[in-house]
């Protein structure tokens, strides 16, 4: 019976999908900020230099976050749930003409991270996890 609710580690399957998720998110945002400075001008070195730190940041702030989750760290749900929040929003921005494609794979991508995160044997193993380290 456990074998179908976690992985040999313990990690519930929902979390385990939302945190592969969140962690394939956050190598893109990091390779975006890595092609941001490849394409830098002279005529937009602080925007492309800001651009790149944010996404960077961000990207490593996601990873963290995901690496976090994955430990059992309980207060690594809120930003995951935010950022993937963020992408449906983003995702309704994509929606329409050619970028179609692109909004209904940041829409898979969050529902999956969202329901992953969310769900109730995610929920239980985290709060256990907190139980134990007191």
């Amino acid at each position: 019976m456990t074998e179908s609710v976690s992985t040999s580690e313990g990690v519930p399957r929902p979390l385990l999908a939302a945190v592969v998720v969140v962690a394939l998110e956050a190598v893109v945002l990091v390779v975006y900020a890595v092609l941001e400075l490849f394409s830098l001008t002279s005529g937009r070195v602080v925007m492309g230099l800001s651009t790149a730190g944010f996404f960077a940041v961000v990207g490593a702030g996601l990873a963290g976050c995901a690496w976090a989750a994955r430990r059992r760290q309980t207060w690594a749900r809120s930003p995951l749930a935010l950022s993937q929040l963020m992408a449906l929003g983003l995702a309704w921005s994509f929606r329409g003409g050619q970028t179609t494609w692109i909004a209904a794979l940041l829409a898979l991508a969050a529902v999956v991270g969202l329901v992953g995160v969310l769900h109730p044997r995610s929920m239980t193993w985290l709060l256990e996890g907190q139980s134990d380290d007191r």
